[in-house]
C-alpha cells in the first residue's frame, strides 16, 4: 500500500504540472478577441429632467451589468430625436433602435393601444392588469396589434404597475361634476374619451408642455401621472389644489420598444437579457416610485402649500359611469371586444382573491397613525 500512495506534495506537483501544460494549451490557440459592444439608441417620451428617465436608467445599468458590457444602451430624452408622440414611428422606422414610453401615446393609431395601459378599470390595480399581460393572455393580444393588425416593426415589453394616476391639478377645489363641465383638461389615450363624456374638454399633451400650456391658458387643469414628475414640471407653480385618486388611468406600465431587426438580430442571450430586464426593473421601478412619489407629495404639501385631496365620490362615480357608456361603443371593434372580455375575465376572477384576500389596509393605517387621513 505504501507504494500506491500518492504524497499531497507529489499531488500538488503533478496538478501545477498538468495547469501549466493547460496554460500553455491556452497560450498556444489561436487569441479570441473581446465582441464589440452592440450600442442600441433608446429615447424616451419624457424630459431630461423627469424622475422617468431615471427609472429608464435604472433599466439600462440593469441590461449593461447582466450583458457584461456587450450591450450599451445610449438613453436620450424626448425631443432628442423625435418628439414625445413619434417614438413608436421612429422605432418602427429604424430612425431609433429602442424607445422608453407609454402605449396610450400612440392610441391614435388604433385606440385598442390604450387597453394596454388605461382602459377601462373594472376593479383590477396595474399589478392585477400588468398579470394579465404576462399570464392572461395580453401578452398575445398585444403582439396580434402590433404585429397583425398595424404591421409594426416593433417588439414590446411591459413593465412597473404604476400607482393609479391622481384626477390632476386644479386652481380651485372641485368636488362636484358640475364643478369641472366645460374644463379644459390635459389627459391622453381613453382617458380623453373618458373625459369628454363627462362634458370636459381635452388636450392630449406630452409632460414637457402641460404647464407652458396651463400659463398660457390654453388648458384650465391637468393630470400627468405622479407627485413627482408634477412638482419637477413645477406644477405647484400654476395650481394649488391636487386630487388624487381616479379611474381614469389606474394601471399603466412602461412599455419598452425595440425595433425588431434589430432585437432579432442578437443572440439569444441578450434578447433574454433585453425582455427579462424589463421584469427586473419593474421591482427597482415600484421601490423607487414608492419612495420618491411619498417624499415629494409630502415636499407638495409641507414647502409648496399644495393642498392634496381626494377626488369625491360623485366625481369617481360619475368616471365608472363614463366609462359604462364608453366600453359599448369600444366593443364595436372585434379586436377590441376580445382584449375587453379577456380583462374582465381575469379581473372577475383574481381580484375576488385580491380583494377577499386583502386585510383592511386603511383601518391599520388609522391605528398606527391615527388622523393623518383626514383630507
Amino acid at each position: 500500500m505504501s507504494d500506491n500512495k500518492v504524497s499531497r506534495r507529489k499531488f500538488i506537483g503533478n496538478a501545477t504540472v498538468a495547469a501549466g501544460a493547460a496554460a500553455t494549451g491556452t497560450l498556444a490557440a489561436p487569441a479570441v478577441h473581446a465582441q464589440t459592444p452592440v450600442t442600441i439608441k433608446m429615447q424616451t417620451s419624457w424630459p431630461s429632467s423627469d424622475i422617468w428617465m431615471d427609472f429608464a436608467r435604472q433599466y439600462i445599468e440593469r441590461v449593461e451589468r447582466m450583458s457584461g458590457g456587450r450591450i450599451r444602451i445610449d438613453l436620450l430624452p424626448a425631443g432628442a430625436v423625435v418628439g414625445a408622440f413619434q417614438v413608436l414611428d421612429a422605432v418602427h422606422d429604424g430612425i431609433l433602435d429602442a424607445a422608453h414610453t407609454v402605449p396610450v401615446y400612440w392610441y391614435g393609431k388604433h385606440k385598442a393601444a390604450s387597453l394596454f395601459g388605461t382602459g377601462p378599470v373594472f376593479g383590477g390595480s396595474a399589478t392585477t392588469m400588468l398579470a394579465w399581460f404576462h399570464q392572461g393572455g395580453g401578452k398575445e393580444f398585444y403582439r396580434e396589434l402590433t404585429q397583425d393588425i398595424l404591421g409594426l416593426n416593433v417588439v414590446g415589453f411591459y413593465g412597473f404597475p404604476m400607482p393609479a394616476q391622481p384626477f390632476g391639478w386644479f386652481k380651485e377645489p372641485v368636488t362636484t361634476v358640475e364643478d369641472v363641465q366645460g374644463f379644459k383638461y390635459r389627459t391622453v389615450g381613453l382617458a380623453a374619451d373618458l373625459m369628454q363624456e363627462m362634458g370636459l374638454s381635452v388636450a392630449q399633451l406630452p409632460g414637457g408642455e402641460i404647464v407652458p400650456a396651463m400659463e398660457r391658458g390654453v388648458i384650465d387643469a391637468f393630470e400627468f401621472n405622479n407627485p413627482s414628475s408634477d412638482m419637477r414640471f413645477g406644477a405647484q407653480d400654476v395650481a394649488k389644489n391636487y386630487f388624487l385618486s381616479s379611474y381614469h388611468q389606474a394601471s399603466e406600465s412602461f412599455e419598452f420598444l425595440f425595433n425588431r431587426d434589430v432585437f432579432d438580430s442578437l443572440d439569444d442571450d441578450l434578447q433574454a437579457i433585453l425582455e427579462y430586464g424589463v421584469e427586473a426593473v419593474s421591482t427597482a421601478n415600484t421601490a423607487l416610485a414608492l419612495d420618491q412619489y411619498s417624499a415629494d407629495l409630502q415636499t407638495l404639501q409641507e414647502e409648496h402649500d399644495v393642498t392634496v385631496h381626494r377626488t369625491s365620490q360623485e366625481i369617481l362615480d360619475a368616471q365608472l359611469q363614463a366609462w359604462d357608456e364608453l366600453i359599448p361603443m369600444l366593443e364595436e371593434d372585434e379586436f377590441m371586444k376580445r382584449v375587453l372580455d379577456s380583462q374582465r375575465e381575469w379581473v372577475e376572477r383574481v381580484v375576488f382573491y385580491e380583494l377577499t384576500n386583502a386585510p383592511d389596509l386603511t383601518l391599520a393605517y388609522e391605528h398606527y397613525f391615527p388622523g393623518k387621513l383626514s383630507l
